[in-house]
This record gives C-alpha cells, sequence and structure tokens, in this order.
C-alpha cells in the first residue's frame, strides 16, 4: 500500500508519449493528475519565445502544475544524458539555464534536474568533473533566484554515465558546495536507476533522506509500472516518508500497454497531488 502522504506526478516524457507533446497535459488531467513534469520538451537548448510561450500555454490550459523539469540534456534517443560535463558546449548550457528559469518562474516549477553528462572518449574526466562543478554553480545561483533547487540524478542504462549511484551524486553536490557556496543542490533518488545499478537503496533511503530533492519510480526489471517487477516500491516509500520526504514522487516508467490503462496500481482518488 503506497502511503496516504505521497503526491504523485507524471512524467510526459515517457508516458502518454502516443499522443503529440502538445495533448499529454491534459490526458494527464483526464486520467485524474494534477502535476506533471518532463525532460526538455525542445529540439534545441534555447528555443524560440513563440513555442516557449506555446508550452507554458498548454501545461496552463490543462489545469496542471509543472513540478520538474530537466535542463537540455542533448540528443537523449542517440544517447546523450546532460551537457553539464561536456566541454565546448557550456555556453549552450548557460543559454539553456537562462531558458528554464524563465519557464519555472512562470509556471511555478523549482526542482530542475541537471544531468551530468556522458564520459566522452579522449577527454580528461577530471576535466569534465572541473566543468560540470563550475555549471551546476551556475545553474544553481540562476535558479536560486526563484527559490528552486538543481537535482543531480544516477542514472542507469548509460555505461559512460559516471554518477551511477546516490553517493556518487552527493560527492558531486558536496563538492560544488565546497567550492562555490550553493546549497541548493539536491539528489534526484530514481527508486528504479539505484535498483538497477546495484546501489543499497535501503541504506541510501535511511541516510540520505534530507537531501533528496525529487524522487522517481519504475518497477524492475522492465521499467514499467509498479506491480510489475520486483521492488518493494510502496514500502521505499513509506519509509522515505517516515525519514521526512515530503516532495513529489514522479512517475518515470514506460507503461506496459496504453499509458492511460498503466496507473490501475494507483486508485483514482490518490492521483491529484
Amino acid at each position: 500500500m503506497f502511503p496516504s502522504s505521497c503526491r504523485f506526478d507524471v512524467n510526459l516524457s515517457i508516458l502518454f508519449t502516443e499522443l503529440p507533446l502538445a495533448q499529454r497535459p491534459a490526458a494527464a488531467r483526464a486520467a485524474g493528475f494534477d502535476a506533471i513534469e518532463l525532460w526538455w520538451p525542445f529540439d534545441t537548448a534555447v528555443p524560440s519565445d513563440t513555442e516557449v510561450d506555446a508550452f507554458v500555454r498548454t501545461v496552463r490550459d490543462a489545469g496542471v502544475q509543472l513540478v520538474g523539469l530537466n535542463f537540455c540534456a542533448g540528443d537523449m534517443p542517440g544517447g546523450d544524458r546532460g551537457l553539464v560535463s561536456w566541454p565546448g558546449r557550456a555556453t549552450e548550457f548557460a543559454d539553456n539555464v537562462d531558458v528554464v528559469v524563465g519557464i519555472g518562474e512562470q509556471l511555478g516549477c523549482r526542482a530542475f534536474n541537471a544531468l551530468y553528462g556522458n564520459r566522452i572518449d579522449g577527454v580528461d574526466p577530471a576535466e569534465q568533473d572541473d566543468l560540470a562543478a563550475r555549471n551546476l554553480a551556475l545553474a544553481a545561483e540562476a535558479v536560486a533566484r526563484i527559490d528552486g533547487i538543481v537535482l543531480v540524478e544516477p542514472v542507469s542504462g548509460a555505461p559512460a554515465y559516471p554518477l551511477r549511484i546516490a553517493t556518487d551524486a552527493l560527492a558531486v553536490i558536496d563538492r560544488v558546495t565546497r567550492e562555490s557556496g550553493v546549497d541548493n543542490l539536491r539528489l534526484l533518488a530514481d527508486l528504479y536507476h539505484l535498483a538497477v545499478n546495484g546501489d543499497d537503496v535501503e541504506a541510501a533511503i535511511a541516510t540520505h533522506a534530507a537531501r533528496i530533492g525529487h524522487v522517481q519510480i519504475a518497477d524492475a526489471p522492465g521499467r514499467n509500472e509498479p506491480g510489475t517487477g520486483r521492488l518493494d516500491l510502496a514500502g521505499q516509500l513509506t519509509r522515505l516518508a517516515n525519514n521526512g520526504y515530503a516532495g513529489f514522487v514522479g512517475l518515470e516508467y514506460q507503461p506496459s500497454g496504453a499509458s492511460a490503462d498503466s496507473f490501475h496500481w494507483l486508485p483514482r482518488d490518490r492521483r491529484a497531488a
């Protein structure tokens, strides 16, 4: 049984993908949810004002709250996993930060996921880590203007991505805080990614709950909806709540069938935040 304190949101970059993006917020609302999150929803780091305005209008018209947004991460379908540590794209990332803050300010979103980026052949990892520290500090300072937080996420399924378990991300956060003084970096705990990467999820919850800024879930194996795999997601969310986590839980799973049919595990009266 999922704890009654859980506030769920739907990730519209992985759910309702059978629909055009402009129709997904309304589809989430029709399914009973009033909160959404997204990966970067544009083809470029700096979309036109017309594109941004259309996106903002779509979210508002659907009557849902945007509670999480990724910074531009490059070509995700092509294997990219973030610009934060990518030499040669620092200006692109900085320009994207300004757009992200503008969207967050308009829609009331305050949690922004900065995917760290893959290791690049021929580039010294220490050079990438130095760049990442500077970029994360820049992003944190920018979103602080709207009382936002920057999330750092361990990821599975990307062999060149260096942050795999909770302590990997927390080490990055600690470095940035130590070197720049920012205090609004938090761990994004995707319980699926942590489990698939072999992290001790129970220990991470018990030890680091206070440093978690956002949670996402999917079952494993398969990355489908809760109840299709072996993870004790209800138990883990209960332990998170008992350890003080009161933020949103993003549904970032691949539906085993039609998206609208994949919420059977969650009663309709539990879906609105």
